[in-house]
C-alpha cells in the first residue's frame, strides 16, 4: 500500500466517524415504523452512496452507543426466517440530536466547500 492511499484510508476512517452517527439518526428519524439492522444497512447503502463503504459490522456498534446515549430505543423480535432481530427506533431527544447534528453538518460543510473553492473573485 502507498503512503498516498495509506493517508486517504486514515482520512477516511477519521471522516466517517461521526458522519454514521449522523447517517443512522436520519434513516431513523425518517422511518415510519422500527427497523432492524439489517434493513438499515440496506437504506444506507441505497441512499448514502458509500457512508458504510461496506461494513455492515461497523453499524452495530454504533446503533449500540446511540442506544446508550438514550439517541435510540430497541427491542428484540423473533424472525420466522431466522434468528431474532433487534429493531431500532429514533427516541425524542435523538431528533432534537438529528436536528443539532444536521446543523452543524450543514455549517461544517459549507465551511469546508467555502475553503475548498478559495476565494471568489
Amino acid at each position: 500500500m502507498t503512503d498516498l492511499e495509506l493517508h486517504l484510508r486514515k482520512f477516511q476512517k477519521e471522516l466517517s466517524a461521526g458522519t454514521v452517527s449522523l447517517a443512522l439518526l436520519a434513516v431513523l428519524g425518517a422511518a415510519q415504523e422500527p427497523m432492524y439492522g439489517y434493513q438499515i444497512a440496506k437504506r444506507l447503502e441505497r441512499e448514502g452512496e458509500g457512508v458504510l463503504s461496506g461494513k455492515q459490522s461497523a453499524l452495530y456498534p454504533v446503533l449500540r452507543n446511540l442506544g446508550a446515549a438514550g439517541l435510540l430505543d430497541s427491542h428484540v423480535e423473533p424472525s420466522v426466517s431466522g434468528p431474532p432481530r433487534r429493531y431500532y427506533r429514533i427516541t425524542d431527544a435523538g431528533r432534537e440530536v438529528l436536528h443539532e447534528w444536521t446543523a452543524a453538518w450543514r455549517a461544517t460543510r459549507d465551511s469546508v466547500d467555502s475553503v475548498l473553492e478559495g476565494p471568489s473573485v
